[in-house]
Formats: structure tokens, C-alpha cells, sequence
């Protein structure tokens, strides 16, 4: 198994496809294969990360400059609802415009 056709069944199975018949070879691949150890360890972690339904806290520089960015994308793509600016974030998840 190359690293493409690992990469490949290992979309297949996040998508739900059943993959027995490759688990035997998917393992041999990973044994072998630091580069693709790496990812999906990554994919274990970002799930187990998911299921556990803990937010995580952006630093309040780099949220301000996200929220910044985004606000200011969006506003360039789509401008503000009824020709509205949206101009500010509550912080709780919700926007408000004038």
C-alpha cells in the first residue's frame, strides 16, 4: 500500500465506507510509514478533541484579528444584511448590526 492509496482508503473510511478487507494492510502501511503515523494521529486527535465537546479558548489577540478579518471578508463579499454593516461581535457566538 502506498501512502496515496492509504490517504485515499482513510478518506474512504471517515466517510463511513467499510474497509475490513485493507485493515491488514492499512496497518502494515502505518508500521512503516512515519509520515503517514503523523497523520492520523493527527485525525485521532482532532476526533477525540471533537467528541469531547470542550471549547478551546483562542488567545484575545488572535481572536480580535480573526474576527476582524472574517468580518471585514464577509463584508467585502456579501456587504452587511439589508445593506447593514455588520459592526460588532457579543463574544457568546452572536453578531449585531446597526
Amino acid at each position: 500500500m502506498t501512502c496515496e492509496e492509504l490517504l485515499k482508503a482513510l478518506n474512504e473510511y471517515v466517510d463511513g465506507v467499510q474497509l475490513t478487507e485493507i485493515c491488514e494492510e492499512f496497518s502494515e502501511h502505518l508500521a512503516g510509514c512515519n509520515p503517514c503515523q503523523v497523520v492520523v494521529d493527527n485525525i485521532r486527535q482532532t476526533i477525540s478533541l471533537y467528541r469531547a465537546g470542550k471549547p478551546y479558548e483562542l488567545p484575545q489577540g488572535f481572536q480580535e484579528r480573526l474576527q476582524s478579518t472574517l468580518q471585514a471578508r464577509w463584508e467585502e463579499k456579501f456587504g452587511g444584511r439589508d445593506g447593514q454593516s455588520v459592526n460588532s461581535h457579543s463574544g457568546n457566538g452572536t453578531w449585531s448590526t446597526e
